[in-house]
């Protein structure tokens, strides 16, 4: 400022300038500063030093505080520069951020996936029924497997029933055979007596014939002599014994024959019976094990059908969170970037904080020196 009588220097610079405070004096001088926070930081300065006296204007100076004002003023206009360029990067990262916000803020929200949770339902609901169909299938079969064994069992037991009645019919069979032979032998037996019986017969007639021609003489003598056993009485008697006996005995063997064929051919017929139902039994079987066999085949392939789009819906699900978690470590790393750029711009402003208070100590010092 300047005065009549008077002359002085100021110095002064700010940004956002707001509040003041003056001093005047005959030696006088002002000082005004403000700072605003927001986008910006603000700080001014002015003094001066005037000397006047009687006689007409005079400047009192020394050096010394002409090179600390040089020195104050060069301090301050760095201090602006730099808080001009702070000011700058600051409304450029703003720009920045929203510009990022406007392009990226639309994809960055949660995507809504309840049209997919009705279809994951019925695909779980889908698994869980084939799972049960397939426990069930393979309760059926366990049990189909189970009669099949027991089946086996009684076809393996009724088999080897037959074959010792086989074997029996086989064994009575030599029997038989062995009985022919001694009713062969009985019967030549037989017939070699009726041979002897008729050589007696012969012989018999032949001493009849010669006794007869012998008696045919004048002389007639009689022997009073006990008469002599009957040979044809005592055939007669050994033939109705020996066909007795072998009537008996054949009679005993036919019985006894017809006996036992009666009770082969019963057993025959039941284990025919028996065997036969087996048969129809493991026929059915066989149709009923083929018939789940075929279930399973399908129950299997419809298993595979929805095991192969469950691993299709796993996988876009996969896909799509791949993406979605791509997408969310891009906006982390450009948070983080954002983050490390918000503390190197607290770091910076903490600095021209602490250089303003720095500022602030000195004015106050040169204000009091002023004084």
């Amino acid at each position: 400022g300047s005065g009549r009588g008077f002359s002085g220097r100021s110095y002064c610079g700010g940004v956002n300038y707001g509040g003041g405070l003056s001093v005047g004096s005959l030696a006088g001088g002002s000082y005004g500063g403000g700072n605003c926070y927001g986008n910006g930081l603000g700080f001014g300065l002015g003094g001066g030093v005037v000397v006047g006296g009687l006689g007409g204007d005079c400047l009192l100076s020394s050096c010394d505080e002409k090179v600390t004002m040089q020195n104050l003023n060069d301090r301050l206009a760095s201090y602006l520069d730099k808080v001009k360029c702070l000011e700058k990067e600051n409304a450029e990262l703003e720009c920045r951020i929203r510009e990022w916000y406007a392009t990226q803020g639309l994809s960055c929200e949660p995507r809504d996936y309840s049209c997919y949770y009705k279809e994951i339902e019925d695909l779980q609901n889908q698994i869980v029924c084939a799972t049960i169909d397939n426990n069930k299938i393979i309760l059926d079969i366990d049990n189909s497997r189970m009669a099949a064994d027991d089946f086996r069992v009684k076809y393996e037991t009724e088999l080897a029933l037959r074959q010792s009645v086989e074997a029996d019919i086989n064994g009575l069979r030599q029997v038989l055979d062995q009985l022919t032979l001694c009713r062969s032998d009985l019967e030549a037996q037989l017939e070699s007596l009726r041979e002897e019986l008729c050589c007696l017969k012969k012989n018999h007639e032949e001493e009849m014939n010669c006794l007869r021609k012998q008696s045919t003489g004048d002389v007639s003598v009689e022997v009073n002599a006990c008469p002599g056993p009957d040979l044809r009485q005592i055939l007669e008697d050994l033939r109705c014994q020996y066909e007795t006996l072998i009537a008996r005995n054949r009679k005993e063997v036919e019985d006894w024959y017809e006996c036992k064929i009666e009770e082969v051919n019963r057993e025959v017929i039941t284990s025919g019976q028996e065997v036969e139902t087996c048969n129809n039994q493991v026929t059915e079987l066989r149709r009923q094990l083929q018939a789940l066999e075929i279930d399973l085949q399908a129950q299997l392939s419809q298993r595979n059908n929805l095991e192969s789009s469950l691993a299709e819906t796993e996988c876009q699900y996969n896909t799509l969170l791949a993406e979605l978690q791509n997408q969310i470590t891009c906006v982390e790393q450009q948070l983080a970037e954002i983050r490390a750029e918000i503390e190197c711009q607290n770091q910076e402003y903490k600095t021209l904080l602490d250089v303003k208070c720095r500022l602030e100590q000195e004015i106050q010092t040169y204000r009091c020196l002023l004084e």
